[in-house]
């Protein structure tokens, strides 16, 4: 799942995206609830329609914010309340409003209110978010929605399983894994992603939250994992980088400069089919919009040639030995 975040990929539009590959399409509850907000998007036709996308989308909870906006939020009992970044004004994110404006904006596939911490994990901090998140749990129970459930707990084992009995005995229609990408090292976040989803049961899906280079993925589809967002594909498209069977380059080098080649020459996408390194790296070097805008395009096609590749892969009985 690319992520966009406002309602819309940056740089690629939605047929685009369908077209090359992408199956979901994840947006913000805390960034649409602030613009333009969920009754506006409602009295547009909802959010599959105010941004033109035709498939499934999921929108996350706020959750993430938490964590990121941490110097702009105050967490109680009773839910989150974040500071504006537009203007500093307070919005109160409960359990119970996180849902109502999720289900207002039209998802398909929706997310608690949970409280991740950083790595590393203090115990105490730990024991009072993993308590909060499952007494948040209860109260989003109210959805008619697929409301996933999200199993926290950091890299701690014995938080982890904890969790995920919890949210079992609730039998929701998916798993999120989150807490993930939060500062720990690969080796570590590897070990704890397999331990947590062996946990959960095969008949739902396992969703790990934005968890998105190349490599981890893979990794944690061997793990049992089914479903991914991340904003890599276009935040490193803006900025000169492009994923390659090879790993990725940076286009914004000198050394592209005179490089016929096309970005990747596996790839069968239209970037790689009619532009070379080196024009793109002039896009870059003479600030034309055309520049982030296919790089963009590039990655999208990319992880969505990736995960076609893991697929026949698990049909083939061959992901033991698929590389990236």
């Amino acid at each position: 799942m690319a992520v966009a975040t406002l309602g819309g990929l940056k740089g690629v539009t939605v047929q685009q995206a369908e077209e090359y590959g992408q199956g979901v399409l994840l947006s913000n509850t805390y960034h649409l609830a602030l613009r333009p907000g969920a009754e506006t998007v409602r009295s547009l036709g909802g959010l599959h329609r105010f941004c033109g996308w035709r498939g499934p989308m999921l929108t996350d909870s706020g959750g993430y914010q938490v964590f990121s906006l941490a110097r702009l939020r105050k967490i109680t009992e009773q839910g989150v309340t974040f500071q504006s970044h537009l203007d500093g004004s307070p919005v109160d994110f409960t359990p119970e409003r996180v849902v109502e404006i999720q289900e207002k904006l039209g998802a398909d596939i929706i997310m608690p209110l949970d409280e991740p911490i950083p790595f590393p994990p203090e115990p105490a901090t730990a024991r009072a978010a993993l308590d909060r998140t499952h007494a948040w749990w209860k109260r989003s129970r109210t959805s008619k929605t697929n409301l996933f459930a999200i199993v926290q707990g950091s890299i701690l084992k014995e938080m982890r399983r904890e969790s995920a009995e919890t949210l079992m005995a609730s039998d929701p229609p998916g798993y999120a894994l989150g807490g993930f990408c939060m500062g720990e090292p690969v080796p570590q976040m590897d070990e704890v992603v397999e331990y947590t989803a062996q946990l959960l049961p095969d008949a739902r899906p396992r969703y790990l939250m934005g968890v998105g280079m190349p490599r981890d993925i893979l990794q944690a589809v061997k793990a049992g994992v089914d479903m991914f967002d991340c904003i890599l594909p276009t935040r490193m498209g803006r900025t000169g980088m492009a994923f390659t069977a090879d790993g990725p380059i940076r286009l914004r080098n000198a050394k592209f400069a005179s490089d016929e080649s096309p970005i990747d020459p596996t790839c069968e996408g239209p970037c790689c089919r009619l532009y070379t390194r080196a024009y793109l790296r002039h896009c870059f070097q003479v600030e034309e919009m055309l520049g982030p805008k296919l790089l963009s395009l590039h990655n999208v096609y990319y992880y969505g040639r990736l995960m076609r590749r893991i697929r026949e892969s698990i049909r083939a009985g061959t992901l033991d030995t698929l590389r990236p």
